[in-house]
């Protein structure tokens, strides 16, 4: 007989994590190919379809302010540095993510059974902490460029021509600072709210599963939710990384959250620190739909 329920499970087009603990995806070398491949092409549709949203998000948090940083016109300025960095980070995000549940799935049962949560949360802080190696040089080129109007590679060059190559890295520690509790609302709301449907699809199965088009909506409302919920932790993050850029003071300019929310309040106020709330909502909700409804329909139509 269960046999016959993980045959079920393994013709279902969806799966996703279950009560019984058995929720992992990664079983053998092949399922890392799966993952990689899944999340790369995952990470860059998203970051491509929606990168013009993206654009005014930075343009609205922009110190000059929207207009002197280009408004509506150019945008898809820095899109370079995305079809570049995109895929990579992604790939690896979901990498960390998945082995990271698997292995406290196996080796910390009674943890992660009664502290699901928390598992997910620990998951995607570490997936978070690795894909940042490769996103946070990405994401600095690419902001400079969309609030510049230049394009990537000149950005590329003058950063590492006054900052040196940790120029780069600007804004990293502010990065983990916002992507951590982004993904800890995030994961957890997409996870639970994925079992939770799947409770009305197939009450027999032991399994949770979940219509690929369920788990879109999932991922959109976590997504619209966690990105509404930490907008001032992005204001911050890119006002930190845009710095005075092609100044020889850009090293001096503000780099810490503190310094820059006191800077945002005083001279824009509270309204200041939720500048791009809306686009930012948006463009995420959206992604939220494309990047983890997408990631688990390619692996099931790898699988």
């Amino acid at each position: 007989m269960k046999n016959q329920d993980e045959n079920k499970v393994s013709n279902k087009s969806y799966r996703i994590s279950p009560d019984d603990a058995n929720f992992d995806i990664v079983r053998d070398k092949y399922s890392y190919l799966k993952i990689l491949l899944a999340g790369a092409l995952a990470g860059l549709s998203v970051d491509m379809i929606l990168f013009p949203i993206d654009t005014i998000k930075t343009r609205l948090q922009s110190p000059s302010g929207f207009r002197k940083s280009g408004g509506f016109s150019r945008i898809y300025s820095g899109i370079g540095s995305i079809a570049t960095g995109s895929a990579p980070g992604a790939a690896i995000f979901f990498m960390v993510y998945e082995s990271t549940k698997s292995l406290l799935q196996k080796n910390f049962p009674s943890f992660n059974e009664n502290h699901r949560a928390g598992s997910y949360i620990l998951a995607a802080s570490c997936g978070e902490i690795c894909a940042c190696l490769i996103r946070v040089p990405v994401e600095v080129v690419k902001q400079r460029a969309q609030a510049n109007q230049m394009n990537s590679w000149f950005v590329l060059r003058t950063t590492v021509k006054h900052t040196g190559l940790k120029g780069l890295y600007r804004g990293f520690s502010s990065t983990l600072i916002r992507e951590i509790p982004f993904s800890a609302i995030q994961f957890p709301l997409w996870e639970f709210g994925k079992s939770f449907w799947s409770r009305f699809n197939d009450r027999s199965s032991q399994l949770d599963m979940c219509h690929p088009y369920q788990s879109m909506i999932c991922g959109s409302i976590a997504g619209g939710v966690a990105a509404f919920l930490t907008t001032p932790l992005d204001v911050a993050k890119t006002q930190i990384m845009l710095g005075n850029f092609g100044a020889q003071n850009e090293i001096a300019s503000p780099k810490n959250y503190l310094q820059t929310f006191k800077i945002i309040y005083s001279t824009r106020g509270f309204k200041g620190l939720f500048s791009g709330a809306i686009p930012r909502s948006i463009w995420i909700s959206f992604g939220g739909a494309i990047f983890l409804g997408g990631y688990e329909k390619i692996i099931s139509l790898l699988s």
